[in-house]
């Protein structure tokens, strides 16, 4: 990841959890997309992005994200994006939190996947 965007995944309940803290911006989606897809190559479990320790997201990191779940979509992957307050406004303004399965929390995502 870049300095701007640290990540990391584990599993946890059967899914696949991404944790990512900094900005997701045009400096970091390059290096998003790729650690996300090297990730995907070995791991085909249901997934959730964590984003609420995102401290800023432009549409950079809105095309990414919506990348991410054309992805999923298309490898019939079952998917959801945390976020905060900070995320999810900038989510909601472009209407994508549907398409982005935006959820509060953590706990809420996992409950939903492994249901």
């Amino acid at each position: 990841m870049t300095v701007s965007l640290r990540g990391g995944f584990e599993r946890r309940s059967g899914c696949l959890v991404f944790h990512f803290t900094g900005q997701l911006d045009a400096y970091s989606e390059k290096h998003f997309l790729t650690y996300v897809e090297d990730v995907f190559k070995t791991n085909s479990s249901s997934t959730v992005l964590d984003l609420s320790k995102v401290d800023f997201i432009d549409s950079s990191g809105l095309g990414a994200l919506v990348q991410t779940a054309k992805q999923c979509n298309k490898a019939k992957r079952n998917f959801l994006v945390v976020g905060n307050a900070r995320v999810v406004q900038t989510v909601k303004l472009v209407r994508l939190e549907e398409f982005l399965h935006l959820v509060d929390d953590l706990p809420t995502a996992l409950s939903q996947l492994s249901a």
